[in-house]
């Protein structure tokens, strides 16, 4: 089959396109409100744009506390979203009323940055502190509306390390969970090593 996204003439009951660009990490962001309140959502188009410097970014559709959090107070925190956490990051993609702390409502605890002021979800392993860097504005088809990507580099990396194994993070330990399409996840609990390719013999 083909189609036009435009012309959404897929025929299907529903939009496939998120279910071609899998699994998607997702990026646990929290973030902070110029009044002090806690904002945490999870977003499925995240991702590291960069190593050097360390880089990441995550946008959504429409114009959302996240990102307006971020260019007010230049802060973000990303919060690894794991198996074990994945009632909660699940209930803070709900639409709570801005100014409600979604940390809070999902039964989470914070714990204190070292950087920033943004506080960290505290039970999950990995969590990175992160400078806003800028804000890249996207096409909409609704006039009016805004989407945009926003990135910042990453000031601060927290580690637990109960998930490292020979000094390496372990992903048997950690299980990150990803969005696939539609209402599906994905969790990692399989992992294949391949060495890099050589031509006759050299590296």
């Amino acid at each position: 089959m083909f189609y036009e996204p435009k012309k959404a003439d897929h025929g299907l009951p529903h939009d496939p396109f998120k279910s071609c660009v899998v699994p998607r990490p997702i990026g646990w962001i929290s973030t902070l409100s110029r009044t002090g309140v806690c904002n945490l959502a999870p977003y499925s188009f995240f991702n590291a744009i960069s190593g050097r410097p360390p880089m990441v970014m995550f946008s959504s559709i429409g114009y959302k506390d996240s990102q307006r959090n971020c260019e007010d107070t230049g802060e973000f925190v990303v919060n690894l979203a794991t198996w074990d956490l994945r009632e909660e990051v699940n209930q803070t993609s709900f639409s709570y009323p801005s100014g409600v702390d979604e940390m809070a409502g999902a039964g989470l605890q914070p714990a204190a940055s070292r950087i920033v002021k943004v506080p960290r979800v505290a039970a999950t392993p990995v969590a990175l502190e992160c400078i806003y860097w800028k804000t890249i504005e996207l096409p909409s088809p609704v006039a009016g509306a805004r989407n945009g990507v926003v990135m910042g580099e990453v000031v601060g990396v927290h580690i637990d390390e109960a998930i490292l194994s020979e000094g390496r993070i372990d992903i048997s330990k950690l299980r990150p969970i990803a969005r696939l399409g539609y209402q599906d996840f994905c969790v990692v609990d399989e992992v294949f090593t391949m060495p890099p390719p050589t031509l006759n013999g050299v590296g």
